[in-house]
């Protein structure tokens, strides 16, 4: 088979390349090369469609891994949306973790709000936060319930954990200050928290409440998450280099491997928090 294409089809200005000037012929095996990659073009844009849809999260999870919060989903995608509701706080927290980076936090905490932006930055998750809570005797119940629903909420979006990388490893620099986060969405939940914060205060932020924040968040995401601090004298810089690598850290985790074709990163087959 062959096809040939005549050099009337081009200008015949005499600035075109001489090759014009002749029959241009695809032979049968160009043609067979052509629709072999066609043909793959297609299988690979079918298995991400396949990939997408496989792993939308379930839009509910077992009641005794909510930790009191209410968990609320009305659309499709890796999106969770929780509401936690005590005698201490009422919190509203919703995360895609497919986002371009949105961040609508108003937390009554201005400094976990600026982290809460860096997470939804450097992550590129839609984060949206709204909070009250006795913050007239101190941040400690809403940077506490904030943590303990972004955990909730990335459980719910995570859904079976079908296709993701689950690992993630990013260090972050920030001026003088360095810090290194290792996770992985093992659905075992544990902490690893190596820093030094040099003041009490960022602001009207306590420091102690950095770990707690990132304790809370991983009992109920089901997250091992180790973080080291490598460099740094700066209390704000540190803290900010923290949020900073765990976003970056948690977006490699979470974002898909098309060679593992959808199935769950584990050699068991499952990842849960049971």
């Amino acid at each position: 088979m062959e096809l040939s294409l005549s050099h009337r089809l081009f200008n015949s200005s005499s600035s075109l390349p001489s090759l014009f000037n002749s029959r241009i012929k695809l032979s049968q095996t160009h043609l067979f090369s052509l629709n072999n990659h066609h043909q793959k073009l297609q299988f690979f844009t079918g298995l991400h469609h396949k990939l997408a849809t496989s792993m939308e999260p379930q839009t509910t999870i077992p009641h005794a891994f909510d930790n009191g919060s209410s968990i609320t989903s009305s659309e499709t995608g890796r999106i969770g949306e929780v509401k936690r509701t005590t005698k201490e706080t009422n919190v509203h927290v919703k995360i895609n973790l497919d986002g371009t980076g949105v961040a609508e936090n108003n937390s009554g905490i201005p400094f976990l709000d600026h982290m809460l932006d860096q997470l939804a930055s450097h992550g590129l998750f839609d984060v949206h936060v709204k909070a009250t809570g006795d913050i007239h005797i101190d941040d400690h119940h809403t940077n506490e319930d904030v943590a303990l629903a972004i955990g909730t909420a990335l459980l719910q979006a995570l859904g079976d954990r079908k296709g993701i990388n689950r690992f993630g490893d990013f260090s972050a620099p920030l001026d003088e200050a360095l810090v290194h986060v290792s996770l992985d969405l093992s659905g075992r939940p544990h902490l690893n928290f190596d820093v030094q914060i040099p003041t009490q205060r960022v602001g009207t932020y306590d420091t102690q409440l950095v770990e707690h924040f990132f304790q809370s968040l991983v009992n109920t995401s089901g997250m091992t998450l180790h973080i080291r601090q490598l460099a740094g004298k700066n209390s704000h810089h540190i803290i900010e280099a923290t949020f900073k690598a765990f976003a970056r850290a948690l977006r490699q985790a979470t974002e898909y491997d098309l060679r593992r074709g959808g199935s769950v990163p584990s050699s068991k087959g499952v990842l849960s928090r049971s």
